[in-house]
């Protein structure tokens, strides 16, 4: 018996409907190695791979993987976009009000516990957004000189 075989990044493309191309397969594999990038360094790591592209272009594929959901967009209050390859398991954010660092979080407690609103006014609610803002271990521990 065979392991399944994970899909090729060119294959996901494909199966979100999207047209296959060098720079999209490289800025997906730039976010997924990444850590919630912003779109300069996005461009960076897809210029490192494939050569010239421009941020209009970034700007563009981002949008179309944002709408394909293999690629989540969070927009931390005072930070430019943010971009990550986790998706589709409604995990939340750790944010340090001092240096800015972004880290993933689980959900706190069960299954998706605050997607339960106290009132959800009709609304068939199936996401959502939760940052947790503090001062990182790097930042609150006093650093020698």
């Amino acid at each position: 018996m065979t392991a399944p075989q994970t899909p090729t990044t060119a294959e996901e493309l494909r199966g979100a409907g999207l047209r296959v191309t060098a720079a999209r397969v490289a800025l997906l594999e730039t976010v997924r190695d990444g850590d919630h990038l912003d779109v300069e360094a996005i461009a960076a790591g897809v210029r490192e791979r494939v050569g010239h592209i421009s941020l209009q272009a970034v700007y563009e594929a981002l949008h179309a993987l944002t709408t394909a959901s293999l690629v989540r967009r969070i927009e931390p209050p005072g930070s430019p976009a943010l971009f990550e390859g986790r998706v589709g398991d409604n995990h939340h954010h750790l944010v340090c009000r001092s240096c800015g660092v972004v880290a993933d979080v689980d959900c706190a407690v069960g299954h998706t516990p605050c997607l339960t609103a106290a009132d959800d006014r009709g609304f068939s609610i199936d996401e959502a957004e939760v940052i947790y803002w503090g001062v990182c271990p790097d930042c609150s521990t006093p650093h020698a000189v």
